[in-house]
């Protein structure tokens, strides 16, 4: 079996509609969103339709939670107090567009996701097994990384969050960290998803994909929010 997972769209129609049509080329038996469809960028409530057309099971992810639940915060990590103030401005302007229609349905995504696939069990969330917005970068240590493998209870555990995709093996759990369709940060621009083959042998790689990051980056800086995050897309940091 062959399934497709991508997070991190950060309401990016651009990145979105180029990922999901080299989704489609690979044909995958099925597709799944690890969250974090809104934040940041210019079109959150067309990001939720394109989801909600295709019906792609979803993961919530610490954003789609913070405004679906029109809550304080967005569970994001800022240790900077600028950079805090800037994802303040974007967390307020993303909350005030996103339709009532559409926080029903942030609402309404799931915590994580579990089946099995080939005799093999998987397990889909956003951070890790233990927190929805935990960062599980691939340089933290082989004990917490073990640790979350144990926790999984599960074959294969796939997550987002970081933006910063990896594939590696912890405590004989296969980690696969998709990235970030549309806010990536580890220098490459393009979006990022994860195939992943399951049979015998699990088999999972990442996959980057061009799209019109300019064009993305212009609607960021028309649409009144920070022209940081218009910043942050062309440089993919």
């Amino acid at each position: 079996m062959r399934i497709a997972t991508f997070s991190d769209v950060h309401s990016n129609r651009h990145a979105l509609e180029a990922v999901l049509g080299e989704i489609d080329k690979h044909r995958p038996d099925r597709v799944y969103c690890l969250g974090d469809l809104v934040g940041y960028g210019a079109y959150p409530n067309e990001v939720i339709e394109l989801i909600r057309q295709r019906n792609i099971p979803t993961v919530m992810g610490n954003y789609d939670d913070g405004v679906g639940f029109d809550k304080d915060e967005c569970g994001c990590a800022y240790t900077d107090p600028e950079l805090q103030k800037l994802g303040d401005l974007s967390f307020k302007w993303t909350k005030q567009r996103v339709t009532p229609g559409s926080k029903v349905f942030l609402r309404s995504l799931l915590p994580s996701i579990r089946f099995e696939a080939e005799g093999k069990r998987v397990l889909l969330v956003h951070g890790s097994p233990r927190k929805i917005n935990e960062y599980l970068y691939e340089d933290r240590g082989a004990v917490t990384l073990e640790r979350m493998a144990r926790l999984a209870d599960a074959d294969v555990l796939a997550f987002g969050h970081t933006h910063m995709p990896y594939v590696k093996t912890a405590g004989g759990v296969v980690l696969v960290n998709n990235g970030s369709v549309g806010k990536p940060r580890d220098g490459d621009p393009r979006a990022a998803y994860a195939l992943i083959d399951i049979g015998p042998e699990i088999n999972a790689t990442i996959h980057r994909v061009a799209y019109d990051v300019t064009a993305a980056a212009a609607a960021v800086r028309l649409s009144g929010l920070p022209p940081h995050f218009a910043d942050l897309l062309e440089t993919a940091t």
